[in-house]
């Protein structure tokens, strides 16, 4: 990438980042949402679930992160949608800036946006009684993890965004996204489910992902569950990216 098209994606960036500091709602629905289910499960159905393991709060911290990225996620189609509808791609694309750094501008905010609400849940967590035994390794494990989740559905968001015809056709993708979790392993063990249910939570991409990361905060190998997680991760990165930046050039041209 060169140093016109970095520079370009930088100034998009603090664009987009000053906007999401402007809407306080947005931080406080992203961060607040997976706080308010954490407290719901450790408080309210935790002494009803038998996961097999001491500290409950442990068991959820991987789906209740996956949740909040999930929901962050809505924002950043929405915020796209907006920057269409308000002809402000035209006024940019008149400009002799890089056409990609519009696109990466609002990715790079998901991803800031979404790290932060990932500190502020784990800090949440602590108070709650999370504890890990996690090496710096393995933290730098579930980093890349939950960094390649954000990543690959930012650009499932950005289709979203740019397809849309309508504010909630833009956010409404995301709903499905939030609600994959409750049908896998994180909240309750896949054994304890139906056939039909079983076979579907333990062949959809989140619970490979949160049994990596459960794997990796617990300081014990990830075993296969952690190349099952990154395969999902990049595959679907891989072919939003490749769809998102056909209708980008479709929009344009």
């Amino acid at each position: 990438m060169s140093a016109h098209v970095v520079g370009n994606t930088n100034v998009m960036l603090g664009r987009s980042i000053r906007h999401v500091t402007r809407s306080m709602d947005t931080i406080i629905t992203v961060t607040i949402m997976p706080i308010a289910f954490m407290l719901l499960f450790r408080y309210v159905f935790g002494g009803a679930i038998q996961t097999g393991t001491a500290n409950y709060t442990n068991y959820l911290m991987p789906g209740i992160l996956l949740i909040a990225i999930a929901s962050g996620i809505s924002y950043t189609g929405y915020r796209l949608y907006n920057d269409l509808q308000s002809g402000i791609f035209e006024r940019f694309h008149s400009m002799p800036i890089a056409r990609s750094a519009v696109l990466w501008g609002h990715v790079l905010t998901s991803v800031v946006s979404n790290a932060i609400s990932a500190v502020v849940i784990i800090g949440v967590g602590l108070i709650m009684g999370f504890r890990t035994s996690a090496g710096i390794l393995a933290w730098l494990a579930v980093a890349g993890i939950l960094l390649l989740f954000t990543l690959a559905l930012t650009w499932v968001a950005m289709i979203a965004g740019l397809a849309a015809s309508s504010p909630d056709g833009a956010t409404a993708f995301s709903y499905p996204l939030v609600f994959l979790p409750f049908i896998s392993s994180a909240f309750v063990p896949t054994a304890t489910m139906p056939g039909p249910v079983k076979a579907f939570a333990e062949n959809q991409p989140v619970t490979s992902i949160v049994n990596a990361v459960r794997a990796l905060f617990d300081g014990q190998p990830a075993g296969h569950d952690i190349w099952i997680a990154t395969g999902w991760c990049v595959g679907i990165l891989v072919l939003a990216y490749a769809l998102a930046m056909r209708v980008y050039r479709r929009k344009i041209s």
